[in-house]
């Protein structure tokens, strides 16, 4: 199985990343996790044409190429970093890879409450209409207090934790698995679509 795991922020110091960057390790034999970045993408600025610029169009095409991915968020704010929200609107304007594709969602934060918020918001994004994301259902893998979660080899050393991610990882292959055998070959076909964020239905922009 091939999934991309996308780091949700732009910070060169991430748990975020080193939760994907764990997982990657950890999972080696389950699944080949390719880790993305967004740091180096532009901010979104609606382009009239719709054309993905170089950089949105590389984690475009690895998304593409993925059977799944997984999104690692951070909490800023009680929602997601900007840095995401612009990358995901990039997709959702443009290319929209995400269609019918399984995602996962963890985050890693420092506070008690690992990234409840923030998750929860993205997982509202992500399954709008203009992207429709299919966001494994009743899994939220949430690491709190992660500065002081990886022991000096990158590994959780929480063995609860650790454990809870083994069982969330294994229910995600199934539910990849599950996907691709009951979602309709022209899945893709959405995407000929074209979503104006400026019209308006019964007085509201949709």
């Amino acid at each position: 199985m091939k999934l991309v795991g996308i780091v949700g922020t732009n910070a060169t110091n991430s748990t975020n990343r080193q939760l994907l960057q764990y997982m990657q390790q950890h999972f080696a034999k389950q699944a080949t996790i390719e880790i993305a970045e967004i740091a180096g993408l532009p901010a979104f600025n609606e382009p009239e044409d719709r054309t993905a610029p170089a950089p949105v169009q590389a984690l475009s095409d690895q998304i593409v190429a993925a059977d799944g991915v997984i999104f690692a968020t951070p909490e800023y704010d009680h929602s997601i970093p900007a840095v995401l929200k612009s990358a995901i609107e990039w997709l959702s304007y443009t290319t929209r890879p995400l269609i019918s594709k399984p995602v996962m969602i963890v985050g890693a934060s420092n506070g008690s409450l690992g990234t409840s918020r923030a998750q929860a918001h993205l997982r509202q994004i992500l399954e709008a209409p203009e992207l429709k994301a299919l966001v494994m259902p009743n899994v939220e893998y949430l690491l709190g207090h992660s500065l002081q979660a990886f022991d000096e080899a990158g590994n959780l050393k929480d063995a609860t934790k650790a454990a809870e991610l083994d069982d969330d990882f294994t229910a995600f292959m199934a539910f990849v698995d599950l996907t691709a055998k009951i979602t309709p070959a022209n899945k893709f076909v959405e995407k000929n679509q074209q979503f104006s964020w400026s019209q308006v239905a019964n007085g509201r922009d949709i």
